[in-house]
């Protein structure tokens, strides 16, 4: 069963119980150059293996980009 959530303002699916830890490794994004928001929230990253996304749900992910 899947749940509908944003994603950077992109409608996108879920499943139930989606973590934003499990989010980040479906949408293969390195968690360590992320961060992330939650419903204009920001979440730290040692919650993101408990913080379970709720139907409706809004999030935000900037990714840092290195360069010199």
């Amino acid at each position: 069963m899947s749940i509908d959530i944003v994603v950077n303002g992109q409608p996108q699916a879920a499943p139930q119980g989606q973590t934003i830890l499990g989010l980040l490794h479906q949408l293969q994004l390195d968690p360590a150059r992320v961060a992330v928001e939650l419903d204009r929230r920001i979440v730290k990253q040692p919650r993101w293996p408990e913080t379970v996304l709720e139907p409706g749900a809004q999030i935000e992910i900037v990714q840092f980009v290195g360069g010199g």
